[in-house]
């Protein structure tokens, strides 16, 4: 197995490949005739085609579907495109011209939204600058050609935008200022509107770059090893989790986590529930029995690439009979049956949960761990926290180091006043039944009438589901005063991201009575519903639909994995884990918004078999780029003669 120290690494590979060559795209389609009308006449499937993304001799836009032995081309002269459901795989081109429409499904959805995103800057570009006519088509000497369309990059948005700028002007000129946007409803006038003025177009919003080292494991993602990608707390994982999801088949892709809040973290389900054998403690032969119902079957066949984060809280027990079931119910004797296996998880952070007295193994001390895992990755690059000097302490704390100035500067921060602006800090606790005392006894504190929010779930019989992998609760109970945080990223840029702390400032007087909340980032807005969608054991599908906020007196630190908070305290005086403390005070964005109350250098500690087992990792990555600085020394060696 080898393990890879991106950092250090120097590979040649170009940055960002997935995410600038989008002139082909693998998926299936399916070719609909359109009458007149718009209605159906022939529907063609076409499994596992390709797109291409052509320019010909005319600067035209071609898209050509390769069907194996045959291909059709289509110029992309007048088009319309229907992407609501890109992120899922799917989308809809239609071609009125030829009266036809494709519709695209299982497909890479990072890769599909970029190539739409392509299709309609190029398009409008090509509208502006004009097609060749049939006399100037007829009249040409120029060879034929067919090539690749050349990248979307930032050029294209730039002419994009001068072109919507250009286009607004036109329908303002003429129109009397201050009226409004949009008509009433019912108002049948002919009162001129002003155009909503379009978002301007960025890089940035199109394509999310990545380090190094992420482009590095997606890279070997994408070659189809089965990989373990590791990092210490802020490193991105579960960034590039999603961009891995992002770059896979959705059909075929399973995400999955050990938990439920990891698994909605990435818009997926706990391995539990995939796997379909329950705990997965009974005997092999009932865990196979088990899977071998219709509907697990037929996920564990259909499933190709399979991602497992927060892989560290799975049991090495039950990862050896995952393996074992995976290979008999898919009839192969590949290991993990063939399927690619995209594991992400820290071991220095929260272990598998354990009964009394008995012994804790680790995925790593599993049989088949060194026969499925291909190679190992680690990310360096700590993103959460700027402070060399926080990011030190946090390094030396994940490995169970504590020397007298981490263990001072440690209990200093007792001392700290982190509240601001009506926002007090949240408290991380080791027990959930904590949490849930000190949230219920501060909300009663508060003046005021109860306002609660229920949530409007796709299934009330599986609400229990839902509530295992939904981060937010099904009745939400607020008053003015009361302190919350944001359980999912609604706009990254306004720092309104998951972990940020606000406090209720008051109610909407109309409509839903929607929380108006304070935001410590500077922000105050009602805050909306907003939708989360699981997928469930079967394929099923389950959605809640509710606010995407949850008190923030305090929160247990296993609930609290994958935030970024700006005001923490904790008590690690009750830490009963290894790995524990270093979980809680990695959720801290600084030291200047952090306080612990009672530091104790007992408190930190990290396993023995995990120190050993990243010292192997270690070593074998040594020996990786000494391998690698040899053969780029041989390379560059210059010819004697």
């Amino acid at each position: 197995m080898a393990c890879i120290n991106l950092s250090e690494y120097r590979h040649t590979l170009s940055y960002f490949i997935m995410d600038y060559d989008i002139s082909e795209l693998n998926c299936s389609v399916t070719v609909q005739s359109l009458a007149p009308t718009g209605e159906i006449l022939k529907n063609k499937l076409f499994k596992n085609i390709t797109l291409f993304l052509l320019r010909n001799e005319f600067r035209d836009i071609i898209l050509k579907i390769d069907q194996g032995k045959t291909d059709v081309k289509y110029p992309l002269q007048d088009i319309k495109v229907f992407s609501r459901f890109a992120k899922d795989g799917k989308a809809t081109i239609r071609i009125p011209s030829h009266k036809i429409q494709l519709l695209i499904s299982n497909c890479p959805p990072a890769k599909l939204v970029l190539f739409l995103r392509t299709i309609g800057a190029k398009v409008e570009q090509l509208k502006q600058t004009g097609v060749a006519t049939d006399r100037q088509r007829l009249r040409s000497n120029l060879p034929r050609r067919l090539e690749h369309i050349s990248p979307l990059c930032q050029k294209d948005l730039d002419a994009v935008n001068r072109i919507r700028e250009a286009q607004a002007t036109a329908a303002l000129k003429g129109r009397t200022p201050g009226l409004k946007r949009k008509r009433p409803l019912g108002d049948t006038t002919n009162a001129q509107v002003d155009p909503v003025p379009r978002k301007k177009l960025h890089m940035s919003s199109t394509v999310s770059r990545l380090t190094q080292e992420q482009q590095a494991v997606l890279n070997a993602v994408q070659a189809g090893h089965n990989i373990f990608f590791t990092g210490s707390a802020g490193t991105g994982k579960s960034f590039l989790l999603r961009k891995v999801i992002g770059s896979l088949p959705p059909e075929h892709t399973f995400a999955t986590a050990s938990t439920g809040v990891a698994a909605c973290h990435i818009g997926g389900t706990t391995l539990h529930s995939f796997a379909g054998i329950g705990s997965g403690t009974a005997a092999i032969q009932q865990c196979y029995e088990l899977a071998s119902r219709p509907g697990v079957r037929k996920q564990w066949r259909q499933c190709r690439h399979l991602i497992v984060d927060e892989v560290s809280m799975i049991d090495g027990d039950f990862f050896d009979k995952l393996e074992a079931v995976a290979r008999a119910v898919r009839k192969s004797d590949k290991p993990f049956g063939g399927i690619q296996l995209i594991l992400c998880g820290d071991f220095l952070q929260l272990p598998p949960v354990t009964k009394p007295g008995e012994k804790r193994r680790f995925c790593f001390q599993s049989r088949s761990w060194h026969k499925c895992i291909q190679a190992s990755y680690e990310l360096t690059q700590v993103k959460r926290q700027t402070d060399p000097t926080f990011i030190n302490i946090l390094q030396n704390i994940r490995v169970g180091r504590c020397p007298p100035a981490i263990s001072t500067r440690l209990s200093a921060t007792e001392t700290h006043k982190i509240e601001r602006e009506g926002i007090v800090a949240t408290r991380l606790c080791t027990h959930k039944e904590d949490v849930n005392h000190i949230n219920d006894v501060r909300l009663k504190e508060l003046e005021g009438d109860t306002k609660a929010f229920e949530a409007h779930d796709s299934d009330p019989d599986l609400v229990k589901t839902i509530n295992t992998l939904c981060p937010v609760e099904k009745n939400i109970q607020l008053k003015v005063g009361a302190q919350v945080m944001l359980a999912k990223n609604l706009d990254v840029q306004r720092g309104l991201v998951n972990g940020a702390r606000g406090v209720v400032t008051g109610f909407q007087t109309s409509g839903a009575g929607l929380p108006i909340v304070k935001f410590l980032c500077g922000v105050t807005e009602p805050v909306k519903h907003e939708r989360w969608t699981f997928k469930a054991t079967g394929g099923i599908f389950l959605t809640r639909r509710q606010l995407p906020i949850k008190l923030a007196w305090a929160i247990s630190i296993h609930k609290s994995q994958g935030m970024s908070l700006d005001c923490v305290e904790m008590s690690l005086s009750r830490v009963f884990e290894s790995g524990q403390a270093y979980v809680a005070l990695s959720r801290a964005r600084s030291l200047q918004g952090l306080r612990v109350l009672d530091f104790d250098a007992k408190c930190v500690r990290a396993n023995p078999d995990v120190i050993q087992f990243y010292q192997r990792l270690r070593k074998q990555q040594r020996m990786m780029q000494a391998s690698m600085d040899r053969y780029v020394d041989k390379e560059n060696v210059q010819p004697t003669w």
